[in-house]
């Protein structure tokens, strides 16, 4: 017989394992920090420049970052730091270097699918670090109890209070507060009904929180976190509660009403990784995106699953539209929710496989121009850097040959490539459509 101490038990033996495995993965200090990218690597794959044009500028300029010289190489190696300093002093045919960033606040995707699998947490992870190599400042929150992306990014210490369950607890409490207020306020002059809040949830405190309090770095100094953890996986019960103690609380705009306060101008791209089903949590990411990445393998499963997917996306954005009304304030989102683009990318693919090949074609002629050109080829790197909790990005390419190292990179820098394209085509517009309203 097991119970719920057993299993209590079997977790702590886990967590100590989980401990010794990071130690193997990060630092010795069990600190996750990030390698120094080679003068080949910043030229050529980060910067797009000659290599001989960019040692001939840095020659040419004392003022910019020269990198170290390892002990046993002549190359020079350098921070993300000394490459963004770069990127902000050099220009490339009299272009700037610094990547587009259209007016307004940061752009949020969410990458969601049902399928446990699907390569969620590593396509965000890639297409964060992808984007904060071009330049960009980035914002992720992890909305997956299982914390994959959150470990990947070097997070270990993570309370519960600080993860999404802490924002949605944060925003009950506040929502209650107004509406009891406007309540006590109403132009009849009667007072309606309080809605009561229990001292348990009010003494968490989390109602005195800061909005950066949620926010935490990274090993990557233009990448921040909103990190997950596995006591976090009650979120889903907790929040079903908390609807009951209010039912006129329009949870699933939380995370988007907490999104809304933030600066406009201190991140430029947030991405969010949704747990492996539709909850309350998947359901704020949804809500808070401009734009939707499903992920999804090559195979018949993950094609049914991504077809269950989609279809009770859409009845449950369907039954938010019908069941709360403008009385239901949802932050600067709109009822029906509206996504300004959704992409379908196929991961794990294997060019030479005819079943994936088959199954690319099927998703083609379903999805059409939906569909992603590039996919995410399942590589020896790839799989490498899904063991070792880093990003392709993040492995020193000396560790394998080179090649092996540049396939890997390749399939995510082409994959990043196609999705920033449509993405920057939505940013502009919703900034346009920003910019009109605020005119008004």
């Amino acid at each position: 017989m097991v119970d719920h101490d057993d299993l209590r038990a079997l977790q702590a033996r886990s967590l100590k394992m989980q401990g010794w495995i990071r130690q193997q993965t990060f630092s010795p200090e069990n600190e996750k920090t990030l390698r120094r990218f080679s003068s080949w690597e910043v030229s050529e794959l980060i910067l797009g420049m000659n290599q001989s044009t960019f040692r001939g500028r840095l020659a040419a300029d004392p003022t910019f970052p020269t990198g170290k010289v390892e002990p046993d190489g002549r190359q020079r190696w350098f921070s993300l730091e000394e490459v963004n300093t770069l990127r902000r002093k050099l220009k490339s045919r009299g272009k700037p270097l610094m990547p587009e960033r259209p007016k307004g606040r940061a752009f949020r995707s969410a990458i969601a699918n049902f399928k446990g699998g699907a390569g969620k947490s590593t396509v965000a992870l890639h297409f964060a670090h992808a984007a904060a190599l071009q330049g960009y400042r980035v914002l992720v929150v992890d909305f997956d109890p299982q914390a994959t992306l959150s470990h990947s990014m070097g997070l270990t210490d993570v309370s519960e209070e600080q993860t999404v369950w802490g924002i949605m607890a944060r925003d009950l409490v506040h929502e209650t507060d107004r509406m009891n207020a406007t309540s006590v306020a109403a132009e009849s002059g009667a007072s309606l009904p309080q809605r009561s809040i229990p001292d348990s949830i009010r003494d968490l405190g989390l109602q005195t929180l800061r909005i950066h309090d949620f926010i935490r770095p990274t090993n990557w100094s233009t990448i921040d976190i909103i990190p997950s953890c596995a006591n976090a996986a009650f979120v889903e019960f907790a929040s079903a509660q908390y609807r009951h103690l209010n039912p006129e609380w329009s949870f699933f705009a939380a995370v988007s009403r907490y999104l809304d306060q933030l600066p406009d101008d201190e991140w430029d791209l947030i991405f969010f990784d949704c747990p492996p089903a539709i909850g309350y949590q998947s359901m704020n990411a949804v809500f808070a995106a401009d734009m939707l990445c499903i992920p999804s393998g090559p195979g018949y499963w993950e094609y049914d699953s991504t077809t269950s997917f989609i279809g009770q996306l859409s009845e449950a954005l369907e039954d938010l539209a019908h069941g709360f009304t403008g009385t239901f304030p949802t932050g600067n989102m709109d009822l029906p929710k509206v996504f300004r683009d959704v992409r379908f990318l196929l991961t794990r693919f294997e060019p030479g496989n005819d079943l994936h090949r088959a199954m690319y074609q099927a998703f083609g002629k379903v999805f059409e121009d939906k569909l992603m050109e590039n996919t995410i080829e399942m590589t020896r790197a790839v799989e490498q850097s899904n063991r070792f909790l880093s990003s392709v990005y993040e492995i020193d390419y000396r560790e394998m040959t080179r090649e092996t190292w540049r396939r890997a990179r390749t399939t995510f820098d082409r994959a990043w490539e196609e999705y920033h394209a449509s993405l920057l085509v939505a940013w502009r517009e919703m900034a346009e459509t920003n910019e009109t309203r605020k005119a008004r």
